[in-house]
């Protein structure tokens, strides 16, 4: 089977691929959603002086907000109504997954399959409603306390603004949502994907006319392609990593018939967190500024210290960058792989692993090796993500692909790529039983 497969892979090409009619759809379906997506972050929310929206945003730039802006496509910039993008449904997302490891009712439908699944997929809707009201209403309440910004401020604007802002997140779910069951790739994924992407081509263009201008050689722009490149295939590398554990299953008697004992593996990825840590430390540690910036005007020297202190390439932000990520990685994995579980389900099904007694000791082995495994890929995880800050440092160039970004990009891709290689597999085996059953006919 293991060759077979292989040779089904060799030959995936281009005519292979323009006879898959159903993969054609679901990448065009793909596409025409994305596009959707992309048209929606340029309506802008009603009620909003765009030129005073101009000016407050690029003085919010460095914060929070600049964060959210590239992982929405501008849309935060121009203040339009998928301005919150999917990051509610994320962050809801993250709060379910926390939740069912204290929640004994949550864990439990965790284990009762598909059908589990739709009922916490249910309530992760209804926290994102919440969650996005309340960001909307706080982004009106903000909105509002900047001068000249809001053409007609007062509760009428609010709820407008939690209205049209809400809808927007819950229309982008429910697309996500669809690309994924129709399209090709992780929905929810792509439409980040596409947002920070959406930018690339300007900062491109931005980098490039620096270097006609003079204010940057060619030997730095060709350094930073050189790095890309370079960055892009340790991310690739680091990504698909895994530690296989072997698993061993005895023979087994089944009516009057003996199957042989066979062998496989328990991969154990490198990287199990993913791109969760990143996240998680970059918002935390823009928080002070998006504060400080807001608050300019009250005067508060101990807020501008701390913003100062905690600015980018700043020795304090590197350090509390790099634990924040080990510290989430860690936090992160513990959630979403569970040893005693996985130990658990290993007994049930006969499965060991050599040389170590099934249950409490497999689930430590387990654990063991997990967490050596979680010390690289926190690691890499804090190289990928400060190598930009040093760069900036450096060079002075303001680099638009942070650590975060690069990490979604590249993850994004790879995952889709496969889905499309897998598509294209199931297609072939398709053809090769069909031409099976016309031989079986003739004969």
């Amino acid at each position: 089977m293991a060759s077979a497969a292989e040779q089904l892979a060799s030959n995936l090409n281009f005519s292979a691929f323009s006879k898959a009619t159903e993969l054609k759809k679901r990448i065009w379906f793909t596409v025409g959603a994305l596009l959707v997506y992309r048209l929606g972050t340029y309506i802008p929310m009603p009620g909003i002086n765009p030129e005073a929206l101009a000016q407050v945003f690029s003085q919010q730039q460095s914060g929070i907000i600049g964060l959210f802006n590239m992982f929405s496509g501008g849309a935060v910039g121009r203040m339009a109504i998928f301005a919150l993008g999917i990051m509610p449904y994320i962050s809801a997302s993250i709060i379910i997954q926390l939740m069912t490891t204290v929640v004994p009712s949550l864990e439990q439908l965790k284990k009762e399959g598909e059908a589990g699944r739709k009922v916490i997929n249910q309530w992760t809707r209804y926290i994102t409603v919440v969650l996005a009201a309340l960001q909307a209403y706080g982004i009106s309440v903000g909105l509002e306390g900047q001068s000249n910004l809001v053409l007609d401020p007062g509760m009428f604007f609010r709820i407008s603004t939690v209205i049209t802002l809400t809808g927007g997140t819950m229309f982008l779910m429910w697309l996500g949502e669809q690309i994924t069951s129709r399209g090709i790739g992780n929905g929810i994924s792509l439409i980040i994907f596409s947002g920070i992407v959406a930018g690339l081509p300007k900062a491109i263009a931005g980098t490039l006319e620096l270097g006609r201008q003079g204010a940057i050689s060619t030997a730095v722009i060709l350094g930073i392609i050189v790095v890309a490149v370079v960055v892009i295939a340790f991310i690739v590398y680091m990504e698909r990593a895994q530690r296989r554990l072997l698993i061993q299953y005895p023979k087994r008697q089944q009516g009057n018939r003996m199957f042989e004992g066979n062998t496989s593996f328990l991969p154990l990825k490198l990287n199990t967190s993913g791109v969760i840590p990143p996240i998680f430390a970059s918002s935390l540690l823009l928080v002070p500024a998006t504060v400080a910036n807001f608050a300019q005007n009250s005067g508060s020297e101990w807020l501008t210290t701390v913003t100062a202190l905690l600015g980018h390439g700043q020795p304090l932000y590197m350090i509390l960058y790099a634990a924040m990520i080990i510290f989430f990685a860690f936090f992160y994995t513990a959630i979403v792989f569970n040893p005693t579980d996985t130990a658990d389900n290993l007994k049930k099904h006969g499965g060991f692993i050599p040389g170590i007694r099934p249950g409490e000791r497999t689930a430590q082995y387990i654990d063991y090796v997990l967490t050596r495994i979680t010390v690289l890929g926190a690691i890499y995880l804090v190289l990928v993500c400060l190598l930009p800050e040093f760069l900036i440092s450096a060079t002075g160039v303001p680099f638009y692909f942070g650590g975060t970004s690069l990490l979604i990009v590249v993850s994004v891709t790879m995952d889709t790529v496969s889905q499309i290689q897998g598509h294209l597999l199931a297609h072939q085996y398709e053809g090769l039983v069909k031409k099976s059953k016309l031989r079986g006919k003739r004969r």
